[in-house]
């Protein structure tokens, strides 16, 4: 047996149309606290800003607390945060932090991007997977280490964390063309490098 639709209630949907009973409408939602978002905040975006950090020039050895930082800048402006732009200023803030933190550490140029390639890694083949991914890990932080910062920032941005132009071009609240622009300059200087940094690896493996 099929079973039957309930009767429709005719008088209240006419009572409804008529204006004579309210319409129920979706609760709001909820607004948050600042600790609250500020909370939500750091669990959406901390690999985030880890990540860029990292990428902007920052040791391994200085990133946690520079990525605090971060954060606590973000704790500090956060009623001047809008809505939706709450990526955008931690990855500016983070690129700020990460030039104060190199300009500090300047002195001590091995804790950071740090020492000369041939000390920091041996060409020969490594067993070790770890070891290897550090190799690797340290390429990619000298070629980095070439690039300006203004297209450092945007060949993270599309190169790493696989963001679109447009998006790139928001979070640095800049033109979508000058972050095209930008892209292109950073790739070629980051092919020449590479393409150095292999012709000097091969001569040393050739030794």
């Amino acid at each position: 047996m099929i079973a039957q639709a309930p009767p429709r209630n005719t008088a209240w949907m006419e009572a409804t149309e008529a204006g004579l009973l309210p319409i129920a409408s979706a609760p709001e939602a909820r607004v948050l606290t600042p600790v609250e978002r500020l909370a939500a905040l750091a669990d959406r975006h901390y690999q985030f800003v880890w990540r860029s950090l990292r990428r902007l020039g920052v040791a391994e050895n200085a990133v946690d607390d520079a990525a605090q930082r971060v954060f606590e800048i973000a704790a500090a402006k956060l009623s001047r945060i809008a809505p939706g732009s709450e990526r955008s200023f931690l990855f500016q803030t983070a690129v700020r932090t990460a030039m104060a933190v190199r300009r500090t550490y300047a002195q001590r140029r091995e804790s950071m991007l740090g020492q000369e390639l041939e000390e920091l890694v041996d060409p020969r083949p490594l067993p070790d997977v770890t070891i290897e991914e550090r190799q690797r890990r340290a390429y990619l932080d000298q070629l980095l280490q070439a690039l300006p910062m203004d297209l450092r920032s945007v060949f993270v941005l599309f190169e790493i964390e696989g963001l679109p132009t447009p998006e790139i071009a928001s979070i640095l609240d800049i033109p979508v063309g000058t972050a095209a622009s930008r892209l292109r300059r950073a790739r070629d200087v980051f092919r020449d490098q590479a393409t150095r940094l292999r012709k000097r690896l091969e001569r040393k493996v050739s030794r």
